[in-house]
């Protein structure tokens, strides 16, 4: 058999046990008869996760599970919302370790603290290529902290990715999973130290629409003002500038097709705008620091289909001549919202990248990406590639 195996499916079906079992049924086969050594689950809110959760977990029998709740989720092209996409691995060259984390709201560090013994890189030196999949309650913020802090604590050993879990768009309540559990104000990490190279890609395709603008005024994801305006009016006057309309009592059209990037040195770390407060400041997805330098940034169709090949080429790169078995993307709840049925030709770009549909993910509220001297944090409006060696 290979070293590693990657079988991944999807299902609309919206019963836990039907789920579980046609997931089972269409995996298990593809293992050459042996059982998961990790399953990662991702699914609808419109699902009751323990149910669902226990029914792979029994028709699996992965050795771990993890997963989050999701705003769309997909299995190469097969793609949906209200249902349910699944990564199966099994693998003589990877090894896996898994950390719940709970109480990000009240104590991000002590959610940390919990976390932090999944990494056990040191005691490994015969799987030199340190990774982890990391799957967090956005909505309990504090997420570009928690990754730079396992940066630090790490010694920047590790490449990490994943992103925050979604609920349609509905920014009530969301999950994460481990083994048969659902979590909220929670953080769960997957170790994966591999002995051959885990490629990752990631791009955003988009650019400058306007002049540099000065944060000068934030509290936390909430951007009050920029250059000492009111947010809402810096936004109102670049939709009168670019002939776009702007709505203040349903502002997320324009949103979704003007971002804020915010300068990194060596590109833009981009900020979704959701909704518009009565004091005229706007919520984002994440955080916009005061004294950033930001632009408004536009994209378009083709762009983001760009940006999922690029990152999809980046991924495989970075397998350095390895045989790809499989890839895990992550892209943005704001990306499938504005790209409605178009979405399907992102994963379409990535699947002829690739050369194969053998990917499955969905979208998040966030990406998280982060590797010594490549790409830092928690980024929005990204395309996350993981590509998985054979």
């Amino acid at each position: 058999m290979a070293n590693t195996i990657v079988a991944v499916s999807h299902t609309s079906l919206c019963v836990p046990d039907a789920a579980g079992r046609a997931l089972a049924d269409s995996i298990l086969p593809k293992l050459d008869g042996g059982r998961p050594d990790v399953l990662i689950v991702f699914a609808s809110p419109e699902f009751d996760f323990q149910p669902l959760l226990v029914a792979l977990d029994t028709a699996c029998q992965p050795r771990l599970l993890v997963g989050c709740s999701s705003a769309g989720e997909f299995s190469g092209c097969a793609t949906g919302n209200a249902s349910v996409s699944v990564m199966a691995i099994r693998s003589d060259d990877i090894l896996f370790r898994a950390r719940l984390g709970t109480g990000i709201c009240s104590n991000s560090s002590g959610a940390i603290d919990q976390v932090m013994p999944v990494f056990t890189g040191s005691e490994h030196p015969d799987f030199p290529y340190r990774n982890a999949l990391v799957l967090t309650d956005a909505l309990a913020g504090y997420v570009d902290e928690i990754i730079h802090e396992m940066m630090v604590r790490t010694s920047g050993t590790y490449q990490l990715f994943g992103g925050g879990a979604a609920d349609d768009a509905k920014f009530h309540k969301t999950h994460v999973f481990i083994g048969d559990e659902a979590h909220t104000d929670a953080i769960v990490v997957l170790e994966m130290l591999s002995k051959k190279p885990i490629g990752l890609g990631v791009r955003h395709g988009w650019q400058p629409s306007g002049p540099a603008l000065r944060v000068t005024e934030a509290q936390g994801n909430r951007l009050v003002s920029l250059n000492a305006a009111p947010a809402v009016e810096v936004f109102e006057e670049h939709a009168q500038a670019t002939g776009q309309s702007f709505d203040r009592a349903d502002p997320l059209p324009f949103f979704l097709h003007n971002v804020i990037g915010i300068e990194t040195g060596d590109g833009y770390k981009l900020r979704v705008p959701l909704s518009l407060n009565e004091d005229g400041s706007i919520s984002c997805a994440a955080e916009v620091p005061v004294g950033a330098t930001v632009h408004i940034m536009v994209t378009d169709e083709a762009c983001a289909f760009d940006a999922a090949r690029l990152a999809s080429q980046a991924a495989l790169d970075g397998l350095e001549g390895g045989q790809h078995a499989g890839s895990l993307l992550f892209d943005c709840a704001a990306t499938r919202l504005r790209l409605g049925r178009k979405f399907g030709d992102e994963l379409e770009a990535v699947a002829a990248t690739l050369g194969s549909e053998n990917f499955a993910g969905c979208n998040t509220y966030g990406q998280i990406a982060r590797s010594t001297g490549q790409f830092s944090g928690f980024h929005n409006c990204t395309a996350v590639v993981c590509a998985i060696p054979l």
